[in-house]
């Protein structure tokens, strides 16, 4: 995968910096209402990542049978065609999952084709994962060439950060908050342990990848206000023409992020289940889909959860990231909806200033919860149990018999 740079001095010209209200250079405010897209477009919005995009997604695919009514199509079997785009992209998707394959995707594009003078829109994050220009040349050819205009939704980095990080702790990251900061923010080539952070997340280098495919004026970046929750809604529904509230948040509970004390019990579940050798495939069914999904639908954060505290040197670092940032995109061209200042805005960080680092304590609720869904998943699968009782079989021949079950069942889908 290309390594993105992240350390400013190595991403910035100074020559390059542009204004970055409105249209580049152009020195005027930023639009407040976005003009209608040209019917039959094929909106391509590419996220990246913890950009308000779950929110979008459920409110399209629940307004889905009301958007053919305004020449409006979302074509997808379900809120986030999220298995067509790994493919797309060449991506794997969650450790232990199944691969997706080509026909995910072929089946995604000829749903787009069957809207035909519809505006369509494809939305999903995993866009921004694209491994190269020729990739999202093909994406964008197969979709619709010269029809299709690139939507990228934007937040600031030092939001993003603590959200990502807990993301990749779901997917098996084992490395504490702050390590990971470390890692990330300071110790070159800054891609390590997940190198997709800044191909995602270094957002003028992602912007100036899809300028190179479709041209600047078929680019539009959102910066996404979080003072104003229904903002990002009114801006899709100005491009795609829809009645003002149409579109309205869905509750998602399974894809809220986890408390630092969730975040934390599953960090250090993770460094167990690589220390002792299990397969991935068990991951997927009875961490990620068992324990972490069922502890995600059954409880609440409450104002007593503590944070995920982001410290003062990374904020400092992410502020003058999301600054240069900011100016790159003003200097490409495309039209800014919002305000790019927010991009490095010290009131981005969430919590009282200066709050610092609390203890993580997992509440006996939540834990036992996330030990019921395990469990659920493993009542799931077949039987064909042992003459002795559970208390009566070793930890380690225990965890050997469930994961033989567990795998015959996932071979058997």
């Amino acid at each position: 995968m290309e390594t993105d740079c992240t350390n400013p001095s190595d991403c910035t010209n100074p020559s390059d910096r542009a204004n970055p209200s409105g249209r580049a250079g152009d020195g005027a405010p930023a639009p407040g209402t976005p003009t209608r897209l040209p019917a039959g477009t094929r909106l391509l919005h590419i996220g990246p990542h913890k950009t308000g995009t779950t929110s979008i997604q459920g409110a399209l695919f629940a307004a889905k049978e009301k958007l053919p009514a305004y020449g409006v199509a979302y074509p997808a079997q379900s809120r986030h065609p999220m298995q067509a785009v790994l493919a797309a992209c060449s991506r794997t998707g969650m450790i232990g999952d199944t691969t997706p394959t080509e026909r995910h995707w072929a089946r995604l594009v000829d749903q787009v084709h069957a809207a035909g003078r519809h505006t369509c829109v494809i939305s999903s994050e995993f866009f921004a994962d694209a491994p190269d220009d020729a990739t999202a040349e093909r994406i964008v050819e197969q979709l619709g060439g010269e029809s299709v205009q690139v939507l990228v939704t934007l937040r600031p980095l030092v939001r993003i950060m603590p959200s990502q990080w807990q993301q990749y702790v779901q997917n098996g990251l084992r490395m504490g908050y702050e390590d990971w900061l470390e890692h990330m923010l300071r110790k070159a080539p800054y891609e390590k342990p997940n190198p997709s952070f800044w191909r995602r997340h270094r957002h003028d280098r992602l912007v100036e990848r899809w300028v190179r495919v479709v041209g600047a004026d078929r680019v539009t970046v959102v910066v996404v206000d979080d003072r104003d929750r229904g903002g990002l809604m009114r801006v899709f529904e100005g491009l795609l023409g829809l009645p003002a509230n149409l579109l309205q948040p869905v509750p998602d509970t399974a894809n809220r992020s986890l408390t630092l004390a969730e975040t934390e019990m599953l960090r250090n579940l993770n460094k167990e289940f690589r220390g002792n050798g299990l397969p991935d495939e068990l991951y997927s069914l009875l961490v990620r889909n068992g324990a972490v999904m069922h502890m995600k639908n059954t409880c609440s954060p409450t104002s007593q959860d503590v944070r995920i505290y982001t410290p003062d040197w990374a904020v400092r670092a992410a502020a003058g990231i999301g600054a240069e940032m900011a100016d790159r995109i003003g200097s490409t061209g495309v039209r800014v909806i919002g305000d790019p200042a927010l991009l490095s805005a010290p009131s981005a960080v969430p919590g009282p200033a200066g709050q610092g680092p609390g203890e993580a304590r997992i509440a006996p609720e939540v834990a036992a919860q996330a030990l019921y869904g395990a469990l659920a998943a493993v009542a799931a699968a077949p039987g064909g149990g042992s003459a002795r009782a559970v208390h009566q079989t070793s930890s380690r021949e225990l965890v050997r018999v469930l994961g033989h079950r567990c795998l015959k069942r996932l071979r058997r889908h």
